[in-house]
């Protein structure tokens, strides 16, 4: 496994020298110094009429100005103050961007009874963009990728009380999996009609629907927590689908999306596209409207009937809601890269998975608030506290798989409550280095606590590292 971790970062050791290389040849902004490589979320590079060249740069204010920034995965959108490490370039018309971080981790996850494991893992991403004006309207072309089939082996890192979707064939329990190679690869278009208002389209073979708030690899408020949410498969499992088509308009601070897209999740093989088990044909549809009534602020909510997601459960559809606020507030001392030297970022979530298979009307809520609070320029706390809704499938024993004729149904929910600290440092032009470690607290529901215990634990030690200037 040590021999592979290296391979995590490999992106950011080949791309990032490159791309600094080319410093763009654009006039500087007022207030703004071009001449450094790291920009927050504060860049908008369509603040122009459509006939002008891309090679003006302003602070968004407002939700149509940070749509165009497009830095989260599909057509999310987060707070508008809300930082972005990059670093970027300007070449032949076109405006280069790559953002990328990953963690190199150790977790310990224990409970009394025996359940949990360690392991030495990493969890990754690298985005690569380029934004040229076509026409009447802005072109963005996008992708992400992950080195997290090779840099988690087994398929799965531990993580108590985690469920969603396979390892060899059998259900993860207390395990999160990798991501694919292939995390997006898609094409977005916009046409701003006027000052207020924007429509939007968006393709991906593979992508994110409008569905959920932006997913937590891509989230501020969880930007320094190297491990999943408990309720990832609720509140924005679908980050990750397959052929895509969204179409948005947006308003003001008022934003109405509608996504086409195929349900079935990602199968194991995860280098490759790879067809779910049901195919990959445009099969399930959502519908998420986004408020943002100021740059701090930001909120959706959104609606999915997502056939049969699950390839252990083929013929259950699903009908999933989510419902999340986020706040980011910078402050201190503004740095010439356009950083604060603090910043406070939260976010509030609620998700609901609905069975929709014969007679089972099967609910699972889960509840998220997390926030993150970077402070002396270089320093980050954060905590997250998780009410996560829970089944049946808990019961089992890891890396078994499903008895016959067995039915899942909810069992209760589970509390976990995370603090975490970590400090960066600079290793490298470009790159920033943070050591870490957060601590997890666990409570158990009753009708698991002969299989954990009452009071189960999880910590982890990282290096996190990110693409800056």
């Amino acid at each position: 496994m040590p021999r592979r971790l290296p391979a995590a970062l490999f992106f950011l050791a080949l791309l990032t020298p490159s791309l600094a290389q080319q410093q763009p040849t654009m006039p500087d902004m007022p207030g703004m110094d071009m001449g450094h490589m790291d920009h927050d979320k504060q860049t908008a590079p369509m603040q122009m009429k459509p006939m002008q060249k891309m090679n003006m740069m302003q602070q968004p204010t407002n939700l149509i100005e940070a749509q165009l920034n497009h830095l989260t995965s599909g057509t999310s959108a987060e707070p508008a103050s809300t930082p972005m490490y990059m670093i970027m370039s300007h070449r032949a018309g076109w405006m280069l961007m790559l953002h990328g971080s990953g963690f190199i981790a150790d977790t310990q996850q224990h409970s009394s009874t025996g359940r949990g494991g360690d392991k030495f893992f990493s969890t990754n991403w690298i985005m690569p963009m380029a934004m040229r004006q076509v026409g009447p309207g802005q072109l963005t072309l996008r992708a992400m990728f992950s080195l997290e089939p090779a840099t988690i082996t087994s398929r799965q890192y531990p993580e108590l009380f985690q469920q969603g979707e396979t390892a060899y064939n059998k259900p993860i329990i207390d395990g999160q999996h990798p991501h694919d190679f292939f995390m997006e690869l898609g094409a977005l278009y916009d046409i701003r009609l006027g000052e207020r208002a924007l429509l939007s389209f968006y393709a991906a073979p593979i992508g994110d629907p409008a569905i959920g708030p932006t997913a937590y690899p891509h989230r501020m408020s969880a930007s320094e927590d190297p491990i999943a949410a408990l309720g990832h498969h609720q509140e924005d499992s679908t980050h990750i689908a397959f052929n895509v088509l969204t179409a948005g308009f947006t308003w003001r601070g008022l934003r109405f999306e509608q996504s086409g897209f195929h349900g079935g999740e990602p199968s194991e093989q995860r280098w490759q596209f790879q067809p779910s088990s049901n195919g990959h044909a445009i099969d399930s549809y959502s519908s998420r409207v986004t408020f943002s009534p100021s740059a701090n602020w930001s909120g959706q909510y959104s609606i999915a009937h997502i056939v049969s997601p699950e390839a252990l459960y083929p013929g259950e559809d699903q009908q999933r809601q989510t419902a999340s606020i986020m706040y980011n507030r910078p402050f201190g001392k503004k740095g010439s890269n356009g950083l604060t030297s603090g910043n406070w970022s939260s976010t509030l979530i609620w998700g609901r998975t609905r069975s929709l298979t014969g007679d089972h009307d099967h609910k699972v809520n889960s509840y998220l608030a997390e926030s993150l609070l970077k402070f002396g320029t270089r320093n980050y706390l954060w905590t997250r506290i998780e009410n996560a809704g829970r089944s049946t499938e808990l019961l089992l024993p890891p890396g078994t798989a499903l008895p016959p004729n067995f039915e899942e149904s909810p069992i209760g929910h589970v509390q976990a409550y995370t603090l975490g600290y970590d400090r960066d440092f600079r290793i490298a032009p470009h790159i920033l280095a943070a050591p870490g470690a957060q601590f997890t607290l666990y409570n158990t529901p009753q009708a698991l606590v002969s299989t954990y215990g009452k009071n189960p634990f999880g910590a982890v030690a990282f290096v996190r590292l990110r693409i800056s200037q």
